[in-house]
């Protein structure tokens, strides 16, 4: 039993293949997809994507946040960005949550709707920094 997984950037591509099971981090919290899942199409927040095969992770990638399709045949990520696990630095992730929090500031004089992305910016940078560490 295997699911079929597709990850796409804005830009291509990045992964195609079969895997026993993916888990995301979808904005309400981590998802396990498995053949046979309820179709479903999620917003995804900051984390990390694991692939297993059998019990064990194969390969693990960053997501900035994005969609999720899921069927029960096929999952389908559209991310805004994706890093493999191991390009992923603290400093990188610190830098980008100065900047958000920075942004947040700004955006609390705007209205509701930008300070909810800036939340969003948040709420990615310090993923990113947790899945650094």
């Amino acid at each position: 039993m295997a699911v079929s997984l597709e990850i796409v950037s804005p830009e291509k591509l990045l992964l195609s293949r079969s895997v026993d099971m993916v888990v995301i981090p979808a904005a309400e919290g981590d998802m396990g997809v498995l053949e046979g899942h309820s179709p479903m199409i999620v917003t995804l927040r900051g984390g990390t994507i694991d692939l297993y095969e059998g019990d064990r992770v194969t390969d693990q990638m960053f997501v900035s946040g994005g969609f999720a399709e899921v069927t029960g045949e096929r999952c389908t990520v559209l991310a805004t960005e994706v890093l493999p696990l191991a390009d992923v630095s603290k400093a990188e992730g610190e830098k980008r949550l100065a900047a958000a929090e920075a942004g947040y500031d700004a955006a609390a004089k705007e209205g509701t709707e930008a300070e909810d992305t800036a939340l969003d910016a948040i709420q990615s940078a310090r993923a990113m920094v947790e899945a650094a560490a």
